[in-house]
């Protein structure tokens, strides 16, 4: 029985924008947008009575459009959020978005991850965490075709926001992206969220012209948050989300590092960026006045070969261990009692977060984000990049004065908990996605 537009509001529920539809306990914005829909929709009669999540009632008159489509279609269906990735090798960038998709709230939204390799390390948690997950390729190498396999991907798999991660991800999912909004035909969809999260990503990604292919840029570091400033990018589509961390997973274990063996961890990418050379150079320094100390590297990557050779030519090499990457780094944090960084380009490095999570002092260098991270003579010891001599120095110090290794220790691990944390990165990528949805 069809109720008098008197008898709707004795009950509570609120006019929409849209004559005819009643709603209840909807915010002004989802209204609009659903009259939006009405409008777009076609006009044919159409009465009855439409349940929102949360028993949200709508309530229609003969003569309305079919709006019941248009309230499924906003406010039911999960949006499809795709995260396009070189590859899932272990890698921080790797595992940062594997923890956002993992998170995500699956009421709102449905994560998809798509790699130009083919299965790689970080598949099997992937699978376990209920994401949706698809290869271009088979092995670890991206096909050199990668770029035509990729349209007709993205098109079958129709994702309503793609969001690009890394260089090659970021220059042919924006291109792409675009084209599918005119092939698909299904106007402002799909939406792209570029990433800039490297050190050297501007430069690799082409951000000085390719920022115009997406609807929005987040970042994950201030330094980056400038250059894109600086590139043109307007303020009002740019982000500058921190990474997070799970202090709970991630957090200090016994005995205090100034009581553990004289181990400088270092857990990165094996990657020109991260220059170990010099960590392995500054180590060389260091064994002048701590010869049992020892360096110990973990990661895999395209300078594993050289650095092995390195270490295979200096007496040095001996008091060094190469370890392969993992998805669980904690036995490493709590064995070490430094963690070292000697990159020379870094957006926001996780493990930095990660070590100071578990209460180690680091020693890195002062690039990128590190700055935000790590405060000077507080959590940490910073040095400019690619000066052995000053890493050395800074690793010897934190070896030789206990007290200060163990304060520095629990201030990063005061700071990761209070401005870290993943539920903060969730939320604020959740936001970014949500408002792009609306507007679109």
């Amino acid at each position: 029985m069809r109720r008098s537009r008197s008898a709707v509001r004795a009950s509570g529920e609120v006019t929409c924008p849209h004559d005819g539809i009643f709603c209840g306990d909807v915010p002004k914005g989802v209204l609009l947008q659903m009259a939006l829909e009405c409008i777009r929709l076609s006009s044919r009669t159409w009465g009855g009575t439409a349940r929102f999540p949360a028993g949200r009632n709508v309530v229609t008159r003969r003569g309305c459009p079919p709006h019941s489509a248009a309230i499924r279609r906003i406010m039911s269906t999960p949006l499809r959020v795709l995260f396009l990735m070189e590859d899932l090798c272990y890698g921080g960038t790797q595992r940062q978005t594997l923890e956002l998709a993992r998170r995500l709230d699956r009421q709102k939204f449905t994560p998809v991850m798509l790699t130009l390799t083919g299965p790689t390390d970080l598949d099997a948690a992937a699978r376990e965490a209920g994401i949706e997950l698809h290869h271009l390729g088979c092995g670890r190498r991206v096909s050199p075709v990668f770029f035509l396999q990729l349209a007709t991907t993205l098109h079958r798999l129709r994702p309503g926001i793609i969001v690009p991660c890394t260089a090659l991800p970021n220059i042919w999912g924006r291109i792409w992206g675009r084209f599918l909004r005119l092939w698909s035909g299904r106007g402002a969809i799909p939406l792209v969220v570029g990433t800039c999260r490297g050190g050297g990503g501007p430069a690799r990604q082409h951000e000085k012209w390719l920022w115009r292919l997406t609807d929005h840029m987040v970042c994950n570091s201030e330094a980056l948050q400038n250059i894109l400033l600086d590139f043109g990018v307007p303020k009002a589509r740019l982000s500058y989300i921190p990474n997070g961390v799970d202090t709970n997973f991630f957090s200090p274990s016994n005995p205090a590092p100034s009581q553990r063996e004289s181990i400088i961890l270092c857990v990165a990418r094996l990657a020109g960026d991260k220059d170990h050379v010099t960590l392995l150079r500054a180590f060389e320094l260091v064994l002048k006045t701590y010869p049992a100390a020892r360096l110990r590297l973990v990661g895999d990557g395209p300078e594993e070969a050289v650095l092995k050779q390195w270490a295979a030519a200096h007496a040095a090499g001996s008091n060094v261990d190469f370890v392969p990457g993992g998805l669980d780094m904690r036995e490493h944090y709590a064995a070490a009692r430094i963690f070292a960084l000697s990159s020379v380009r870094e957006g926001q490095p996780n493990v930095i977060l990660e070590a100071m999570a578990c209460g180690l002092p680091v020693a890195a260098t002062a690039v990128g984000g590190i700055p935000r991270l790590v405060e000077q003579e507080i959590s940490g010891l910073l040095s400019p990049a690619a000066d052995a001599e000053s890493m050395a120095r800074h690793c010897c110090r934190l070896l030789d004065d206990s007290a200060l290794c163990d304060s520095m220790g629990l201030a990063g691990r005061q700071r990761a908990e209070r401005d870290f944390s993943f539920t903060a990165m969730v939320d604020a990528h959740e936001e970014v996605f949500s408002r792009l949805n609306l507007r679109a």
